[in-house]
């Protein structure tokens, strides 16, 4: 692209969108323009949302399904219909195939739990990969221990992408399941989940894909996948915290046992036994979070008012610009492949800077206004395997504008010459 510069044919979303976040028009300590470049960890907030809360909260607060009154019915009503939003939003075949959790994180572990511990045995294995973040790694850490399946990990490319000589080499017919990450939120890869799916059914397991940085930036089908599997999270879709989901084929669901027990996910219960409720609600037992799944709902409908193709277009456009920039500076290194490399890959970079340490340089940049993310972003392994203790990480978003992407990197120009002048 030249100089980095945005197409002229490229919609600016940012410019579009922003007035919807007003967390987004909100100055620094120092006075300075706030600049939010950590998407991948949690999204901003549109006023849709918010007044969703409020509406909730200030006019239908009740419990769902348990009610014959009239707030109960509206609350049950506006649930119920987040369902339907996040079953359209994914293209799942029915609502009855969408489980309302806290987060993705728990999505997982209630596969690992139910359909993991029903079904797998001593020798069998689960295939991984090292770009997991620590949500798709321990809770089959914890399925091993407990039943003796084997965990198995494919490698990386040289330029940071998923080796699927790896991943066809180690398929063998005793995998169970194979789960990874549809976009790294450290690598940024986009992971070829039709194919991995197709394969990986060929040798009789199963898949699951941990889609929670993909969901909010592309269009995300599961039938386009064949996947068997999918978990997203609503705070990374511009919805509130505290609230995700699973989605799994029917049969499946039908088949696996209860993940929790108590009120809601029961059909009768006696002192010695119980029966269990229909899909999805044998797996939501106790109250749910009601507001944030109608929240999510409301996130679901902005993101698609909007379009995700236009959000990927717009989103691709800045993520060139990002990585131009970056790649200009001088003992800047970039951890997984180029937009020129994998065109669709995830809107972030995470980066190391030769001889400084990654939590020093999100401090600094902190005091300027921009807010970005150090650490090993729960890719501890992945960090291992690349022999470093952290990254910095600059993650964007369709309301990230061009002078945000620009002001970030002239910002950390100037960061790592004033850290190695003072180390």
């Amino acid at each position: 692209m030249g100089d980095s510069a945005v197409s002229p044919a490229a919609e600016n979303l940012a410019a579009l969108t922003r007035p919807d976040f007003p967390l987004l028009a909100q100055t620094a300590c120092l006075g300075q323009p706030l600049i939010y470049l950590d998407h991948a960890a949690t999204s901003q907030k549109p006023v849709q949302v918010l007044e969703a809360l409020q509406r909730y909260y200030g006019h239908d607060n009740a419990n769902v399904h348990r009610g014959a009154h009239q707030l109960s019915a509206r609350a049950t009503e506006a649930f119920e219909g987040a369902r339907e939003k996040v079953a359209r939003f994914v293209g799942a075949a029915s609502s009855r195939e969408i489980v309302f959790t806290r987060n993705a994180s728990e999505a997982i572990n209630l596969v690992a739990r139910t359909w993991g511990e029903a079904n797998l045995r001593e020798g069998d294995e689960v295939l991984l990969t090292v770009m997991e973040h620590h949500s798709n790694l321990v809770p089959w850490q914890l399925l091993a221990a407990r039943t003796g399946c084997v965990l198995r990990h494919v490698g990386l490319t040289p330029s940071g992408e998923l080796d699927l000589d790896d991943l066809k080499a180690q398929l063998n017919e005793r995998t169970r399941l194979v789960s990874v990450v549809q976009v790294s939120n450290t690598l940024g890869c986009l992971n070829p989940i039709a194919e991995i799916a197709a394969l990986a059914h060929v040798a009789g397991a199963l898949v699951l894909v941990d889609a929670c940085q993909s969901l909010p930036h592309m269009p995300v089908k599961v039938g386009e996948l064949g996947c068997d599997f999918l978990v997203g999270s609503s705070h990374k879709l511009c919805g509130p915290t505290g609230t995700g989901f699973l989605w799994a084929r029917e049969a499946l669901l039908e088949a696996m046992p209860p993940f929790l027990g108590g009120g809601e996910m029961i059909q009768d219960v006696f002192l010695d036994h119980s029966s269990w409720a229909e899909l999805p609600h044998k797996f939501e037992a106790g109250t749910p979070a009601i507001g944030e799944a109608i929240g999510m709902g409301a996130a679901l409908d902005y993101l698609e008012a909007i379009g995700l193709d236009r959000i990927h277009a717009w989103e691709q456009q800045l993520t060139r610009r990002l990585f131009d920039r970056l790649q200009a500076i001088d003992g800047v290194r970039v951890l997984g492949p180029t937009p020129d490399q994998q065109p669709h890959r995830g809107a972030l970079a995470a980066f190391t800077v030769d001889g400084l340490h990654a939590n020093d340089i999100a401090a600094l940049l902190d005091s300027a206004g921009i807010c970005i993310r150090s650490g090993h972003h729960c890719t501890q392994p992945l960090h291992r395997l690349y022999g470093i203790p952290g990254s910095a990480r600059a993650s964007l978003s369709f309301t990230t504008t061009p002078e945000e992407v620009d002001r970030f990197a002239e910002e950390l120009v100037g960061t790592i010459g004033f850290l190695r002048e003072h180390s």
